[in-house]
């Protein structure tokens, strides 16, 4: 309620400091029409004292004729001027009363006429969290409003592919993994076969299997393998499917192998760094085919003491030239595995120190150390 007392005070000051200058104007008015009175009474005078001179002979006749004409239009043109004075200050004043009848009493109307429909003063405050979610499920209905009418629409019109390829994301979006692999096997129906749609379709199946790669599953990934090679979400999830079997050796080649391709700004590159630490598999520099077959003869001290050589030998070649972010995460990868987190938190800072100029290095770098746990 005060705060109610308190916009109309302030609406009250605005309209009276908008009229007050009206009001002073109205009153130079009023000041200017008994000066120009003034003035006539003067000229009237002038010609009394005229005519009493003229009688006393103190003027001759022509001077007398001539100074009253002179007087008497001087007179006219006040008269005038003090009648068109009076004609217009009074509806001037009629309209000033008026808009301050309009400002006092239209104003507030105006406002509560606007405020009723669209305000709602018994609402309560409302946290920013709870407005927050509040917007945030007015956007979920929103979508899923929308879902509807393409459901509605797809329901008169099955074939067509290009409503079935837009529905099935937002489907899977909205949790309805079960609903978003018909889409998806629909959108291949009406659209045809694609590495990307099988993909997805293969991720639909993971989702509503609570995120194993079923069987179901990992023939729609491979099925999108054997369309393009280098599809990033079949590779990563079959590497998934060896994790999940038990296969981690298998799970880090395809995800070692999928890191090599990606472009450097890949979005998806900190998931699958992250993955391939986890399986243990990818913290190791990548070794030539010659390489491995020679280390499976070793004993376990030699081969342990050539990874060792060749991560120190990847150490001096990125003190050389620092500008490999990727060679940068294998070092401290290594180092970590090797149970060295000392030198880890060392290669990390100068791994920083190198790419300090190239903020886009920068980024991936830190991206990629966060995955390793090493955010500072």
């Amino acid at each position: 309620m005060t705060l109610w007392f308190v916009f109309a005070l302030m609406t009250v000051a605005a309209i009276f400091a908008v009229l007050w200058p009206l009001g002073r104007s109205g009153r130079a008015q009023d000041q200017g029409s008994q000066n120009q009175a003034g003035e006539v009474a003067v000229y009237k005078d002038q010609l009394a004292e005229i005519e009493r001179d003229l009688a006393a002979g103190l003027i001759a006749a022509p001077e007398a004729e001539a100074a009253r004409v002179e007087i008497s239009r001087r007179l006219l043109a006040a008269a005038g001027s003090e009648s068109s004075s009076d004609l217009k200050s009074a509806p001037s004043l009629k309209w000033r009363r008026a808009a301050a009848v309009l400002a006092l009493v239209g104003l507030p109307l105006v406002a509560i006429g606007v405020y009723m429909p669209l305000g709602s003063p018994r609402l309560q405050d409302f946290p920013l969290a709870q407005r927050e979610r509040g917007a945030g499920s007015g956007m979920a209905r929103s979508l899923e409003n929308l879902v509807v009418q393409v459901e509605q629409h797809l329901e008169k019109n099955p074939t067509d592919g290009r409503g079935w390829n837009v529905l099935a994301p937002v489907l899977q979006r909205l949790g309805r993994f079960d609903d978003a692999v018909r889409a998806y096997r629909n959108s291949l129906t009406y659209n045809g076969e694609s590495a990307e749609r099988r993909s997805d379709l293969g991720e639909a199946i993971s989702a509503a299997a609570g995120g194993v790669v079923t069987a179901e599953a990992k023939t729609e990934f491979e099925r999108a393998h054997a369309l393009d090679a280098d599809d990033p979400k079949a590779n990563y999830f079959l590497g998934l499917a060896a994790e999940q079997d038990g296969r981690k050796d298998d799970a880090a080649n395809i995800w070692r192998a999928l890191l090599a391709k990606a472009p450097a700004d890949a979005p998806w590159r900190p998931l699958v760094q992250s993955s391939l630490a986890r399986v243990g598999g990818g913290t190791m520099p990548a070794l030539s085919d010659e390489t491995i077959a020679a280390s499976k003869d070793m004993a376990e001290g030699d081969r342990n003491a050539m990874v060792r050589g060749m991560v120190e030998r990847l150490a001096t070649r990125l003190k050389q030239n620092g500008d490999d972010v990727e060679g940068w995460l294998r070092l401290v990868r290594a180092y970590l595995v090797m149970g060295d987190r000392d030198k880890a938190m060392g290669a990390s800072t100068d791994a920083r120190q190198a790419v300090a100029k190239d903020a886009e290095r920068l980024r991936q770098l830190n991206e990629g150390l966060k995955t390793l746990g090493l955010d500072g």
